[in-house]
């Protein structure tokens, strides 16, 4: 099953861009992913849960958290 994960996190530099995909590659059953520079927004979708997008972000020392959680907020 497909599905899309949305992700609020830090995108400080071009290095911290680079580690996050990076991590992402990593993940198994992704069909794509990608990094959203102006929102800090990270997509990835695929058989992937969010809960496992956010261990592998937390393993590189990112904290994430889910799009309607950081619209909340607000």
């Amino acid at each position: 099953m497909t599905n899309v994960v949305e992700l609020k996190v830090g995108l400080h530099c071009e290095e911290c861009i680079k580690k996050i995909l990076k991590a992402i590659k990593k993940l198994e059953d992704i069909e794509t992913y990608n990094v959203d520079t102006q929102l800090n927004k990270v997509i990835v979708t695929g058989n992937v849960t969010t809960e496992e997008v956010i261990r592998v972000l937390q393993k590189i020392g990112k904290s994430a958290s889910t799009w309607e959680e950081a619209q909340l907020d607000c």
